[in-house]
């Protein structure tokens, strides 16, 4: 194990001790620093930001350990931000084992591990986000993959910590950077500090460049045969990766020792979604699947697997141009164009580099490759041509509708291109005013909130006439939010005029982060708690705000489709009839007349509202009125390609249900759609905490005890129920919701008589004498499918009095399941045992199932 990088015994740390020390620290690691690292670390040392500009792979992370060290011997705090939560986790994992867990925290929003820790990695959003809250402000910070500055989306976060902390020094990293004249001069403006530009164009690792007139198989074989793997096969959707990892399943090229490495590892996952045996399927065959309709532990797995070389083939996305650490030798684009959003382009210089980047890595590799494929239709029209070369016509395979030309010329250009500049993204939103205004440690008599938001909007990288927009419009949203409630004007005889202030009945972690926030703050004050619906109402009104899953919402159209095409065969309606009545069907609209007449009331009231629209969904309610589990509503979407992109949506579902409806709304039965909604989520995938817990060396366990691991692990505990807020022994209510997800998952696998599913359902200790098993179960729900033909999984089956919670001891319950039958007599049950204790359940990951089946039984 590597020796950690502690602070020097001298203190307080000048620069020269802390440059030999790390200098010391670069040297055991058998590493020497390349002339842009050296400029990089003695510009930070002296106090001045940086902006790093050198090729993937050119030791910027060095850099910023630099600057992390830095700031621990100062005594000074740190954060790290990345664009992605899984480039967050890596670079988490890495400071933990240079510094010491200890010493290092984790906020993605889905977790929060040692969150006082001088040495933070999150996200961009969460550093911006604390920014604009006035948490206390970190006295460095690294922004790594720095051209996200740039997104429409997601821009604004790379520029807000910019702008509101002033004296912070910053470090901004990027292979892919382009211009950065005017952003620094605004930072040197802003900070009154220098800002070294460091450039570098040379690359530690070669690349070598290359275009191929074959088929994709042709080349994968030719690649990996010449000892270029492992290749990552570039695609542009989702779609297309999936497709050609399945085709290039056909293809045998690993040996029969690696087949039996690569077994051993795959015996030890658990691939028990939907998509689970399709991936496992690829990874036997030595091929990785990447893109972002995977669940985020699958994703994980690969990147692992990649990582220990014993995969051949990636077939991903572009999501792998994000900067996860993945030791790719060669870098395969079957296409120079990309959907941009409206139509098909080529790619944008930017993109081209920081996919191509990937290739090659430090430590692996002594040159990296990268190629491009030439469309398939003209490589398949030139080996005709060549084929038929006495012959005066030949007939030609047309490219596909909407194909952009490309060729190698196309590619040259991309290879010399210069990143495109990058475009200031700054904009005024309600979470934005919101959160300035719920700001700490600002005094609202004297307007200091609101006065804050006009500082950040002169300070943004805006031209002036933007900057007068953003004051309107920020003027325009304060009196729309004021006419909400949200915001109070008071007075008192300290202030001489009104001053703002956030109505004290939300709740601390309140939020308007969709655009439509403010629409569903307004309508939730026109329902009627006192309904049956009133839950699932509220429901309705927060995925009518929340971005359109559209994989997901064709899916549901699809399924009606579907269904009411064969109810109109078995009517005898004809074959035009019913295409016109397809024609005009929408997927399912929960409350759609309620929430289009109440946005357009809205809209009237609040005319900034200009193109966003309202847009009425019912996914997450079909999931919770209508199906046992995740697993059971991907089958029944037919989704399995993208049941990421569902866990996505059910968390966006789940954080605005909890932070942008206020308070007074929460409702008992809206505390439990919360809960339950929160343990599905859970339930899914939560392999982060597991993996952060195996960096407590084991050997060193008596040093880490006298440091304080128990902390630690009290951290980690909490951060396990972060979503109850307490350990789920103390909160019955969330125990009860967890238990009753996991019964239902387990009900509902039963009545298919999926027997490896409904072992998957189960918690069974190694210690267990008589273990389940698919002959087991069957055995012993054998009488009750003799004598009723059916065991129902419907909601009804799942009401809340068929499920029973009975305390047995400290930590420890019996839960009891009743089993429901066609004729209703539902006089068969599940009885499991939910034991809690630490001890038992040291090591295990926390989607681990609860519930450990003691028996099946007529009552």
């Amino acid at each position: 194990m590597a020796k950690l990088l502690l602070p020097p015994s001298s203190s307080p740390a000048d620069a020269d001790a802390l440059l030999g020390a790390f200098l010391d620290h670069v040297s055991e690691l058998g590493l020497s620093l390349y002339p842009a690292q050296e400029e990089a670390i003695f510009a930070l040392l002296d106090e001045r930001h940086v902006v790093l500009s050198t090729p993937t792979g050119s030791g910027k992370s060095l850099v910023a350990m630099a600057l992390m060290y830095k700031a621990l011997s100062q005594g000074k705090s740190a954060h790290y931000t990345c664009p992605v939560k899984a480039l967050v986790n890596e670079k988490f994992f890495d400071l933990c084992r240079t510094f010491g867990p200890k010493n290092v925290g984790l906020q993605t929003g889905d977790a929060s591990v040692n969150p006082s820790a001088p040495l933070i990695c999150s996200t961009a959003e969460i550093l911006s986000n604390q920014t604009l809250r006035g948490s206390r402000a970190p006295d460095c910070v690294v922004m790594d993959e720095f051209h996200y500055y740039g997104d429409r989306e997601r821009g604004i976060a790379w520029q807000l910590p910019l702008i509101a902390l002033p004296k912070t020094q910053f470090l901004l990293m990027s292979a892919t950077l382009g211009d950065m004249s005017g952003i620094i001069t605004r930072l040197e403006g802003l900070s009154g500090r220098q800002v070294v530009h460091v450039r570098g164009m040379q690359r530690p690792v070669p690349l070598t460049f290359s275009y191929r007139e074959e088929l994709i198989h042709e080349a994968v074989v030719d690649l990996v045969t010449r000892g270029r793997a492992p290749v990552y096969v570039v695609n542009f959707t989702q779609r297309a990766a999936a497709e050609q990892a399945q085709a290039l399943t056909s293809l045998d090229f690993m040996s029969k020792e690696e087949k039996a490495t690569l077994k051993g590892h795959l015996a030890k996952e658990r691939f028990t979604s939907p998509y689970g045996k399709e991936l496992l399927r690829f990874l036997r065959a030595g091929i990785g699947l990447h893109h972002a309709g995977l669940l985020p532990r699958y994703r994980r797995l690969v990147e692992r697997l990649a990582q220990q070389g014993l995969l051949k083939v990636v077939s991903g996305t572009d999501t792998l141009g994000v900067g996860v650490n993945i030791p790719i030798r060669t870098v395969l684009f079957t296409q120079l164009c990309k959907y941009d959003g409206e139509k098909d382009t080529l790619l944008p210089a930017r993109d081209f580099h920081q996919v191509a980047g990937r290739a090659g890595r430090k430590g692996f590799d002594d040159e990296g490759f990268v190629a491009a494929l030439a469309p398939a239709h003209i490589v398949e029209n030139r080996r005709l041509q060549d084929k038929a070369k006495t012959k005066k016509f030949t007939k030609r395979q047309p490219p596909k509708k909407g194909f952009v030309h490309w060729d190698q010329g196309t590619f040259e250009r991309l290879i010399a291109a210069v990143p495109e500049p990058l475009a200031s993204q700054f904009q005024v939103s309600h979470g934005l005013l919101l959160a300035v205004l719920q700001s700490e440690g600002t005094d609202p008599r004297r307007g200091a909130g609101y006065r804050r938001l006009l500082d950040l909007i002169a300070h943004c990288h805006d031209s002036d006439v933007l900057k007068r927009r953003h004051k309107r419009g920020a003027a325009r949203m304060f009196r729309a939010l004021c006419a909400a409630g949200l915001i109070e004007l008071q007075r008192d005889e300290r202030a001489r005029n009104p001053y703002p202030v956030v109505h004290t009945d939300l709740q601390q972690d309140f939020s308007l982060n969709q655009t439509l926030g403010l629409y569903l703050v307004e309508t939730l004050d026109l329902l009627d708690p006192g309904t049956e619906t009133y839950a699932f109402d509220v429901l309705a009104l927060v995925e009518s705000i929340l971005e359109n899953p559209r994989t997901l919402l064709l899916a549901q159209l699809d399924r009606a489709k579907g269904e009411r095409v064969a109810e109109l065969k078995a009517e005898g309606v004809d074959y035009e009839a019913r295409m016109q009545e397809l024609e005009g069907m929408e997927w399912p609209k929960p409350n759609r007349d309620f929430i289009y007449e109440t946005f357009n009331a809205f809209a009237d009231r609040h005319p900034w509202v200009g193109q966003d629209n309202i847009s009425p969904k019912g996914i997450t309610r079909e999931l919770l009125e209508q199906h046992g589990s995740f697993n059971d509503f991907v089958r029944s979407l037919g989704v399995a390609r993208s049941e990421g992109v569902l866990l996505r949506y059910l968390t966006d579902s789940y954080k605005t249900l909890v932070q942008s409806v206020p308070r007074k709304h929460h409702t008992e039965p809206v505390e439990e759609l919360a809960l339950t909604l929160g343990a599905v989520v859970r339930t899914v995938d939560a392999s982060l905490l597991e993996e952060w817990e195996t960096l407590m060396d084991p050997e060193a366990a008596a040093a880490r005890l006298a440091e304080g691991e128990a902390l630690e692990r009290a951290m980690a505990e909490a951060t396990r129920n972060r979503n109850a807020r307490r350990p789920l022994w103390e909160d019955p209510k969330a125990l009860l919701v967890r238990v009753r997800t996991e019964l239902h998952r387990l009900v509902s696998a039963l009545a298919r008589k999926d027997w490896e599913e409904a072992l998957d359902a189960l918690h069974q200790p190694e210690t267990a004498e008589t273990p389940w098993s698919a002959l087991r179960l069957s055995e012993a729900l054998a009488p009750f499918f003799a004598q009723y033909g059916t065991l129902l999984a419907t909601p009804a089956s799942r009401a809340p009095q068929n499920t029973t919670l009975r305390p047995l001891g400290d930590r420890s319950w019996e839960a009891v399941q009743r089993l429901c039958d066609p004729e209703r007599h539902d006089d068969w049950a599940l009885v499991a045992r939910i034991e809690l204790d630490p001890a038992l359940r040291a090591g295990l990951p926390e989607d681990t199932p609860l519930i450990t089946l003691d028996s099946i039984a007529g009552t």
